[in-house]
């Protein structure tokens, strides 16, 4: 009966010790769109800090950051635009663009709830292709040959290399960038010796200036970073915000956003939106020109739940866009279709 009873005890420990460990997630489950908590293996789970960046909190989930000093954290973005255009004729023109924005951060210090970092602008590319030809500007190739090239490859070499002081609080407010004016000098440099006339020079400087400076990249990166509203929210609960996507103001684009899930080192937020179908008419005598445009956009973009910072997204938008004349007797149409992959560390996992 001893050995029996022995036999039982080890077969008992054996049990217990194939048994595997688990741990809870919280996602929406797809089919009812309900919150949901289920068990996974333990293994599969990424290690998640005990106080997280993006914690939850009495089933309310908000997003800070807690970054290392001397570690550097990655913020590329890419974005590829395939675009077909229809003619009256029913015949097809397709060109694709590409363009790609290498850059990261590194914290040099950590005062209080302060990151001062350093924004390490590294390369640039830009392609286009069409008829079979393709056109590359990249900053991490040689000169390109043709001269109507030259002047964007000095252009983006110049603004590359370069580091900004930025400073950001840990709830992720980008509070300054200071560097600036030695950008603009470089580029200044590098555009003299291409264009000798100082006017034109000027201008060059000028635009650049518009383009980039504090105040755009600093909302540049306030979106790219920060997605969860500062008051939290629920995972499957759904917000959404609203911009300008033309100068007068007039046309809004909307992003409506959902937490899908938190947990396994990961809170994904699904995003779709964009703008509503819309036709504008003008009549003059028999002759009525229409326009209608529509934007659709669809994706998602994951953070990393421990430090808080951007993984990964990839959104793609969808753009129809169809310019009709007609005299009441006949109409002719232009349709213009551009399918667009918006990227944020592609090749982040």
């Amino acid at each position: 009966m001893k050995n029996i009873a022995a036999l039982a005890l080890i077969s008992s420990i054996a049990l217990v010790s194939c048994k595997k460990e688990t741990a809870k997630i919280t996602k929406v489950d797809p089919k009812t769109g309900k919150t949901v908590t289920v068990e996974v293996p333990a293994d599969s789970v990424a290690k998640v800090a005990e106080n997280p960046a993006i914690r939850d909190s009495a089933g309310i989930v908000t997003q800070s950051f807690k970054l290392e000093k001397g570690k550097t954290y990655p913020l590329t973005t890419y974005q590829r635009d395939v675009k077909t255009m229809t003619d009256p004729q029913g015949k097809s023109m397709t060109g694709t663009s590409e363009s790609t924005d290498e850059m990261n951060f590194t914290v040099n210090e950590i005062k209080g709830n302060i990151y001062e970092m350093t924004l390490n602008l590294v390369a640039k590319r830009n392609s286009q292709s069409a008829q079979g030809k393709t056109v590359i500007v990249d900053t991490k190739l040689p000169l390109p040959k043709e001269d109507d090239l030259k002047m964007i490859w000095n252009i983006n070499k110049a603004l590359t290399g370069n580091k900004l002081d930025v400073q950001m609080d840990t709830k992720g407010n980008v509070l300054s960038i200071k560097g600036f004016d030695a950008v603009y000098t470089k580029v200044s440099n590098a555009v003299g010796t291409l264009i000798k006339d100082a006017n034109e020079k000027a201008s060059v400087v000028a635009s650049l200036k518009e383009s980039f400076n504090e105040k755009v990249l600093k909302d540049q990166l306030n979106k790219n970073l920060t997605i969860i509203p500062k008051k939290g929210v629920k995972v499957g609960e759904k917000w959404s915000t609203s911009e300008s996507a033309d100068p007068s103001g007039k046309v809004k684009v909307t992003s409506n956003y959902v937490l899908k899930s938190l947990g396994n080192g990961t809170a994904e937020i699904a995003v779709t939106g964009g703008i509503p179908k819309k036709t504008e008419k003008k009549s003059q005598g028999p002759i009525t020109h229409s326009l209608s445009s529509e934007l659709v956009q669809n994706g998602a973009i994951k953070f990393d739940e421990n430090t808080g910072w951007i993984n990964n997204q990839n959104i793609t938008v969808k753009t129809t866009q169809i310019e009709t004349i007609s005299d009441g007797k006949q109409s002719q149409s232009m349709k213009s279709v551009s399918n667009s992959s918006v990227m944020v560390n592609p090749s982040a996992k």
